[in-house]
């Protein structure tokens, strides 16, 4: 059971992180905030049941997730409601700066994406993000080790400092 000074510290000890995480999955800062506020207030209301032993705060990154996948539905099924509607010419483009990363994030599957923001962005050990996702510890390092090695090859596709033979997997220097 939480108290309401527990609860305000678990809460300024924990928003930004999760936020942070959110926005790695989501890709949407203000997405993220809303998802993780509203997941807190559902929190709040459930601070009786909480325990700091029973890790609130995979509880609330699970509630907040589930709730940007939820408004994620809803505004696709909003968009393809007014499809074709719009001018393609009256949306900004993206920023540069972006576009790499959050295209070679996208490519990845879900899991990979996962495993990889609530490892390198959480900072959860392999052990806890198991935990919390219901994988296996080894499944969860595949993840890791498949996204790494993605992601490296969607960022920078011909690096010419990367010796490694793509047919073989040998590195062609030695």
């Amino acid at each position: 059971m939480l108290t309401e000074e527990e609860f305000a510290e678990f809460y300024t000890h924990s928003v930004r992180r999760l936020t942070g995480q959110l926005y790695v999955i989501t890709g949407d800062l203000h997405e993220a905030e809303d998802a993780v506020h509203d997941a807190f207030v559902r929190a709040w209301n459930k601070r009786r049941h909480l325990d700091r032993g029973h890790a609130p705060e995979a509880w609330v990154r699970t509630v907040a997730c589930r709730l940007a996948i939820s408004r994620w539905r809803r505004l696709r099924r909003g968009q393809q409601a007014w499809a074709g509607r719009l001018d393609a010419d009256s949306v900004p483009g993206p920023d540069p700066t972006t576009v790499d990363l959050t295209a070679a994030l996208r490519r990845l599957p879900a899991r990979q994406r996962l495993c990889a923001a609530l490892y390198y962005v959480g900072d959860l050990p392999v052990e806890e993000i198991a935990a919390e996702t219901g994988m296996a510890t080894g499944t969860v390092k595949t993840h890791l080790s498949r996204a790494r090695a993605a992601l490296s090859r969607h960022i920078n596709p011909a690096d010419p400092t990367d010796l490694t033979d793509r047919s073989t997997g040998e590195n062609r220097d030695a």
